[in-house]
């Protein structure tokens, strides 16, 4: 990669950080917040791998793929609250959940 397309990458990086930033900060249901938070850790990847590109020792890439992993174990606790608060509050609108839950 050339450098002069570095700024490419940091620039569509910085876009779908800022759209994911977006989403989990104005939408309301669970799941739609949580595809926000994997597309910004998406956007930290591919910064990271552009960043790392000039890097012989490839620790950007590394650290990509343990942001990746640690994204996927996110993602399965994630749901798995969801379908319990689901299940408990019969909802997974944020705004709906609440804590003084009356059964």
């Amino acid at each position: 990669m050339d450098n002069s397309f570095l700024s490419y990458y940091l620039l569509t990086g910085a876009l779908l950080f800022s759209i994911g930033l977006a989403v989990v900060v104005t939408k309301r249901n669970v799941i739609v917040v949580l595809m926000g938070i994997e597309l910004m850790l998406n956007a930290v990847n591919l910064n990271l791998v552009a960043f790392s590109k000039n890097d012989p020792d490839l620790q950007g890439q590394m650290f990509a793929l343990f942001v990746i992993v640690v994204a996927v174990c996110e993602a399965v606790v994630a749901l798995a609250i969801v379908l319990k608060a689901h299940e408990h509050f019969n909802t997974i609108n944020l705004d709906e959940i609440s804590t003084n839950s009356e059964e």
